[in-house]
């Protein structure tokens, strides 16, 4: 399947002063923002350590009151983000994180009690909670069965264990499934067909908070740090082990280029990520390694065609071979790179907050590794052969066929070969 249907003769290396130009304005808006912003990134819980507690509420949650109750409860340093995406618009979520300062265990969970307790006395049900009701919003399907075997509400007598340990199942299951987990009034359970006597005696037992604790993550901040230190290991490993795989295969040159464009692909990601407030977490290095694949995959097809080619045109101009191979391979990098861009951007529009920078990662890679493909590494390639005055064929390390002799390729005894040649 071919793209274009005709030849396409684009000057790529004529105009790579202006990838050139391209890639520094982004480096330098990259670490301009990075300076800007106290030369670190923004991590996510997974390396600052901490507590990230995702919170549900019945209604648009009042993000501001939110904010400024956990500064009167001392926790003027907690950040709220509230989650929204185009699938899902009305999700009325917000997450909230608090760095630990604390080593221990101890000090984490005291972390995730501080913004409950918080959040609680920010929306008025600390005085429910303090008169020993619990949140039914939180409450297991056991507690509640519990609660309505003491009341016996129906006057089940003997079968009330299971009796109840039905209707309790029943009563989750409209809570989690029907109201998203937050019933913000035990009277709304009638519309789930639960008996009234039922409702009325969990009213004696249970509160409904206006918001419910969907989930709770916790990481030391030692182990915070050694995921940073494992994630710059990996992504070198990573480099490292495709320079020397390019280096054996085509020459070292090669090599360092795509590992150089590659490096440049992580640094504008970087960059725009810094720029934008964007988090970085485990699943974002997972995405960078992806893109790390892809663009890698990209610059060598694009150099197994320029070594084909250095064959059938050796005695053309190196930046026209290279020229020549990359729009021989352009509707190949259209076709692969168009499809999944489009498929990542739609995770990135429709995905979600939990995916959004994972998502905004590919996106950006995708983008970003293709040009540099053509854009970085090909004129780096062909700067250093000129600069070597190799003329048109580079040294490659593919070796001659068998049957190949000296005289077999059309070379007379005593005559120097054409330029360029091995």
């Amino acid at each position: 399947m071919e793209f274009f249907h005709h030849s396409v003769n684009i000057d790529w290396m004529g105009k790579a002063k202006y990838f050139v130009s391209t890639s520094l304005a982004l480096l330098l808006i990259g670490a301009a923002s990075w300076i800007y912003h106290g030369r670190t990134l923004d991590y996510s819980v997974d390396f600052k350590g901490g507590t990230l507690v995702d919170v549900r509420f019945a209604n648009n949650p009042p993000v501001d009151q939110l904010r400024q109750g956990l500064a009167k409860q001392g926790l003027g340093d907690s950040v709220i983000q509230k989650t929204s995406d185009i699938a899902n618009p009305n999700a009325n979520e917000v997450l909230i994180y608090l760095q630990q300062h604390g080593q221990d265990q101890q000090a984490l969970d005291a972390g995730k009690t501080e913004i409950l307790n918080a959040l609680h006395a920010t929306l008025g049900s600390g005085a429910a909670s303090e008169s020993g009701k619990q949140d039914f919003n939180a409450a297991s399907p056991e507690a509640i069965a519990e609660a309505l075997v003491r009341k016996d509400p129906l006057g089940l007598g003997a079968a009330a264990g299971d009796g109840y340990a039905q209707l309790a199942k029943q009563i989750v299951d409209y809570r989690d499934h029907n109201s998203r987990g937050v019933v913000a009034n035990l009277d709304d359970l009638r519309q789930g067909n639960i008996p009234a006597a039922a409702v009325t005696a969990l009213g004696d037992s249970f509160y409904a908070s206006p918001f419910a604790v969907v989930n709770v993550e916790i990481v030391g901040p030692k182990v915070g740090a050694e995921l940073r230190r494992q994630a710059v290991y990996v992504t070198l490993y990573a480099l490292g082990g495709m320079l020397i795989y390019i280096a054996f295969r085509f020459e070292w040159v090669y090599g360092a280029a795509a590992v150089i464009a590659v490096f440049h692909d992580v640094l504008i990601t970087l960059g725009l990520f810094s720029l934008l407030h964007f988090e970085i977490s485990l699943t974002v290095i997972a995405a960078l390694l992806t893109l790390v694949g892809y663009s890698m995959n990209d610059t060598i097809v694009i150099f197994d065609r320029i070594r084909e080619n250095t064959r059938l045109m050796r005695r053309e101009p190196f930046a026209d071979i290279v020229n020549k191979s990359i729009n021989q391979t352009l509707s190949r990098t259209i076709l692969t790179s168009g499809l999944t861009f489009l498929t990542v951007l739609v995770l990135f529009l429709m995905g979600g907050q939990v995916l959004r920078s994972f998502s905004f990662a590919l996106v950006v890679g995708i983008l970003v590794g293709t040009y540099s493909s053509f854009g970085i590494a090909a004129p780096m390639v062909v700067a250093w052969n000129r600069w070597k005055g190799q003329g048109a064929i580079p040294v490659t390390k593919d070796p001659e066929p068998r049957s190949a002799t000296k005289f077999g390729r059309g070379e007379a005894p005593g005559r120097l070969a054409p330029a360029g040649r091995r």
